[in-house]
């Protein structure tokens, strides 16, 4: 790990600390560190008796956990500027691994608390982006209730897109897919196959376009967030 470096933080303006003063957020810097995961690496385990917490800012982060039968359920997708993490528990409740090479600033459990009582315009800001963040939890898990799988893969496209931009109202035009196939179909409740098969069809009716193994763009965004509503 490395000393953090804010003034270069590719979300400071949008990460939960962008509410504090220059000089309040040096303070809260220099008890924090800057981590590097790659791809399939794990930030935290359940069960693991620490407490620490994080602001992802860059590459993506899953949430998931895994039942007695050894199958994982993916909870929760965090994008640059999110916080995952544990700040009031000795342990973690839940996997939290790394989808592609990411960058994060990681504070132990205890330092965060001190920042959060030290300045309330942080713990207001925590406050509003976990509602946030449960939220989008809500709606990804909700995707496997439609009835469609086009409708169903067009709504987690969307959420890829909005996730990736550095706006708060647009898509990102140009992503890369953070889950792999599988993934995708295990959390919409499809096969990998049909996941396969809509993606050709999206390509093929021009709502997006394939770049590479993972990469995406959004043709007709319009067109795909009605897809998303049926």
């Amino acid at each position: 790990m490395t000393a953090l470096a804010c003034s270069t933080c590719a979300v400071r303006d949008r990460a939960a600390c962008s509410v504090l003063e220059d000089e309040e957020r040096e303070a809260l810097a220099s008890v924090g560190r800057t981590r590097t995961l790659s791809r399939g690496e794990t930030l935290f385990a359940a069960g693991d008796e620490s407490s620490a917490c994080a602001t992802l800012i860059s590459g993506a982060l899953k949430i998931s956990a895994t039942d007695a039968a050894g199958d994982e359920r993916i909870l929760a997708l965090v994008h640059p500027s999110g916080f995952v993490g544990e700040m009031f528990s000795p342990f973690a409740h839940y996997d939290v691994v790394s989808l592609t090479d990411s960058t994060l600033c990681v504070f132990a459990g205890a330092e965060m608390e001190r920042a959060i009582s030290r300045y309330p315009a942080l713990a207001t800001a925590l406050l509003r982006r976990s509602q946030e963040d449960l939220h989008a939890a809500r709606d990804l898990l909700a995707l496997s209730g439609k009835r469609d799988a086009a409708s169903k893969l067009a709504a987690l496209i969307l959420g890829f897109a909005h996730g990736a931009s550095d706006s708060s109202c647009h898509p990102s035009p140009i992503f890369d897919l953070p889950l792999t196939r599988g993934e995708m179909a295990g959390m919409l409740g499809i096969t990998i196959e049909t996941v396969s098969r809509r993606l050709s069809a999206f390509e093929r009716d021009r709502l997006i376009r394939r770049d590479g193994a993972r990469g995406i763009v959004l043709k007709d965004p319009a067109r795909l967030a009605a897809l998303a509503q049926l």
